[in-house]
């Protein structure tokens, strides 16, 4: 097995996990909240490396990513495991499974790269489950991946240490973060985690030149409130910046939380208006039919720039990363 990065041996041959904010304490012979993470004889080793639960080419629009490379493809891993346990988790069949509960295949850093480059893809993203966990690998193939021209992109739920996020940040373009509620309530209750370390990530992140996105499920009844929403758009506006795109996506039952109903379409639209109204310059809805609230507009004319349906988008409206009709710079990396 691979000897794990972001670790320190404490008393006797107990180690200590620092990649993600739970700060795992591993006895020796146990694993971390992640279960991938294991003590052998006081050596921390990532047991997950190089083992693949799903593979793909998506569009770079699915992850969501818009202002990063639009248009492009992404080939995509994700593996098994992760640092939450949320309750209404969309993937929770890998994402909650055991290293040894599914059939998993080998995919080296080499052998990504060179998968990712004959796709014709733009962009390597580690998704699916949490790639904080997935660490050494993603750290290996993304080093790889910058020296040929490739994007690397992390969809994460932004649970990783700030020492995690100096060793990943010479090699990582994006960090697709979600941002599940702006209530540490939520967080305990609904993910067995806390929302402070994803707000500290964030920034950390943005400090060290990532490009990033934010994204919100709203759920009825849990953080869907407009007070809420107006805490977390303020919070990212004094920290992230108005350029920072937002995406506000629609829920639907899922795993445990299949007591609730979709999100209501008009309440997500006063949110995309709120978020409008308090200056983030790039807000978007998900999983929501088709319209222009997926579209990229300018912020100064109002033109369209990009033009989406589904996963599917076309650049109509700039030149690099200028708006066609008035000139103003828009926030988005058209090459890395």
């Amino acid at each position: 097995m691979h000897e794990a990065h972001q670790y320190a041996r404490t008393e006797g041959d107990t180690v200590k996990c620092s990649l993600c904010a739970h700060r795992c304490t591993i006895a020796e012979g146990k694993h971390g909240i992640c279960g991938v993470r294991i003590n052998q004889g006081g050596t921390l080793y990532a047991a997950n490396f190089g083992k693949v639960a799903a593979e793909a080419v998506d569009p770079i629009e699915k992850k969501p990513l818009f202002h990063f490379l639009p248009g492009t493809l992404s080939y995509s891993l994700g593996g098994v495991g992760c640092n939450f346990r949320c309750r209404h988790c969309q993937n929770w069949e890998i994402s909650q499974a055991s290293l040894d509960a599914m059939p998993l295949r080998e995919i080296s850093p080499e052998q990504g790269v060179e998968r990712a480059r004959t796709s014709g893809a733009a962009s390597i993203s580690w998704t699916y489950n949490e790639p904080t966990i997935w660490h050494e690998y993603a750290m290996e193939m993304g080093a790889r991946a910058r020296a040929q021209g490739l994007g690397t992109v992390y969809v994460t739920n932004g649970y990783a240490t700030e020492e995690a996020l100096d060793e990943l940040a010479p090699m990582l373009n994006a960090f697709r973060v979600d941002i599940k509620a702006f209530s540490d309530d939520f967080y305990r209750k609904v993910c067995r985690a806390r929302l402070q370390p994803v707000l500290d990530a964030a920034l950390a992140a943005h400090e060290r030149g990532m490009h990033i996105e934010t994204v919100t499920l709203v759920i009825p009844g849990l953080n869907d409130s407009l007070e809420e929403m107006q805490a977390l758009i303020t919070w990212v506006l004094e920290n992230l910046g108005p350029d920072t795109p937002m995406h506000f996506t629609r829920f639907h039952p899922d795993y445990q939380m299949t007591d609730r109903d979709p999100t209501p379409l008009p309440l997500l639209e006063k949110i995309y208006r709120l978020a409008r109204d308090l200056g983030v310059r790039y807000p978007y809805l998900g999983n929501v039919p088709p319209g222009p609230y997926e579209n990229t507009y300018c912020p100064s004319c109002g033109a369209l720039l990009i033009e989406r349906y589904g996963f599917m988008s076309r650049v109509v409206g700039l030149s690099e990363d200028r708006c066609i009709k008035c000139g103003e710079r828009i926030a988005v990396v058209r090459s890395v």
